[in-house]
């Protein structure tokens, strides 16, 4: 199935939320399940709003996230093809000048929604005559273009939605160009899928109306219609997810230390039937894919959730992933993973083991004769049960009146992994002194 070609089209008119985050991990997934090709298309038409700044930052995101992309095409160098194809289909009539102010198509709008009727517009530019062009004209009006749909039945089948069914006769002949001249998403979308060979688009169910449209503009192409797959969209505190609110961004979720397949594992299976568990490569989490376990219903993304998740993430996640950030070895990596929430966090635990700490003492006594009990090394994997059970019977102590007070002395922190896994790392030298009081 090499003929496969998906596309991730992100607009750089803000940074990327966790919403078209989650668009481009399931174009990514299928791709590479398929064995296809993915296409990076930067929509950048909107030229006041788009930004280098976003451009670059949603690249360096969709790298750190794993996703590689093996074509790239920006609309912004393509305008010289929008304007041959819009030009074709002027002279088909299928794209016509409307000279409507925005204040008058509002009117008209409220107008037909009062009546109880559909706001579409009543396609009142067909028959203007020449005189009332000329007249608009002088008064400086400049016109923006439709393109007409034809009546009759719109059809597909949808990945996630199953079939879809539109009259053409209840949806509004399209805007594709703007009165300044500017192409709007709809048809320059097309054009590119049409010209690049993309076979399956997958995207936000928000674009559901926009899919009835554009199946007639691959029809006026003469182009083949792509498979669709309309994602149900991300909700969360404030509503629908958007970058224009200020939703929750990848950059954010990265420099608090969520781990990148931790939240590509979360999105690829948040609003699924399947739990969410941990996948660390993306060959085997594409393999699981099956839009068909998607539901309806707009899945809750919840920022803690996803937090708690990428705890278990790390916790879970083998040594061999750490892909050599933490500085330590495997052992030691095993021993206090468990005592992580971020991988960061182990450098609290390297300090504990390998730097000096302040010992917190509470009781002397005890820690006095566990230091005197400490045996030589080197130690094997009895030398705690065996020195503590010591402790023990000589102080007459037991639970958390023998455990805190020596977890206190050894790390100065009241939590962690279990003594008999952090002794060995600490070492006997400095356990000795720390046991006594004395900063090591």
């Amino acid at each position: 199935m090499n003929n496969i070609k998906v596309r991730f089209a992100p607009s750089p008119t803000g940074y990327m939320h966790i919403g078209n985050t989650r668009t481009a991990v399931f174009n990514c997934l299928l791709a590479r399940k398929l064995g296809g090709c993915f296409m990076l298309r930067i929509d950048d038409t909107d030229v006041v709003r788009s930004k280098k700044e976003y451009e670059d930052a949603l690249r360096d995101i969709l790298q750190w996230l794993g996703i590689v992309w093996d074509e790239e095409a920006r609309q912004s160098a393509r305008m010289a093809r929008y304007d041959e194809i819009v030009s074709k289909l002027k002279a088909e009539g299928r794209v016509y000048a409307c000279y409507e102010t925005a204040e008058e198509l509002e009117i008209m709008r409220k107008r037909l929604m009062a009546k109880g009727l559909p706001p579409i517009y009543d396609r009142g530019a067909l028959n203007l005559s020449r005189a009332d062009i000329a007249r608009y004209e002088a008064e400086g009006r400049r016109p923006h273009y439709r393109f007409k749909l034809e009546p009759g039945v719109i059809e597909w089948d949808d990945m996630v939605r199953g079939h879809c069914r539109y009259d053409a006769a209840n949806l509004a002949d399209p805007v594709i160009i703007r009165e300044d001249g500017s192409y709007l998403y709809h048809l320059p979308s097309v054009i590119d899928d049409a010209d690049f060979g993309i076979t399956h688009i997958i995207r936000g169910e928000d674009h559901v109306t926009n899919t009835a449209s554009q199946v007639q503009m691959f029809a006026a192409l003469g182009a083949p219609l792509p498979v669709f797959a309309h994602l149900p969209l991300l909700t969360g505190r404030e509503g629908k997810l958007s970058k224009r609110l200020g939703s929750l961004g990848v950059r954010e979720l990265r420099a608090e230390g969520v781990e990148a397949m931790a939240i590509v594992s979360f999105l690829a299976k948040l609003g699924t039937s399947e739990a969410i568990e941990p996948f660390y490569d993306w060959e085997t989490l594409a393999q699981t894919l099956d839009l068909n376990k998607l539901g309806r219903a707009q899945p809750k993304f919840d920022e803690e959730e996803l937090k708690t998740f990428n705890t278990r993430y790390i916790r879970q996640m083998p040594y061999e992933k750490t892909a050599g950030r933490t500085g330590v070895d495997k052992d030691f990596f095993d021993a206090v993973k468990g005592n992580l929430t971020v991988l960061a966090d182990i450098e609290e635990w390297k300090n504990i083991c390998h730097q000096k700490v302040k010992p917190v003492i509470e009781d002397k006594p005890l820690t006095d004769l566990a230091a005197a009990l400490l045996p030589p090394e080197p130690w094997t994997a009895e030398t705690f049960n065996l020195w503590l059970a010591e402790v023990r019977a000589q102080s007459g102590k037991k639970g958390k009146e023998l455990f805190h007070p020596l977890r206190k002395a050894l790390t100065a922190a009241e939590n962690g992994p279990e003594l008999k896994t952090l002794l060995p790392l600490i070492g006997r030298a400095r356990a000795y002194a720390r046991l006594l009081g004395q900063e090591a």
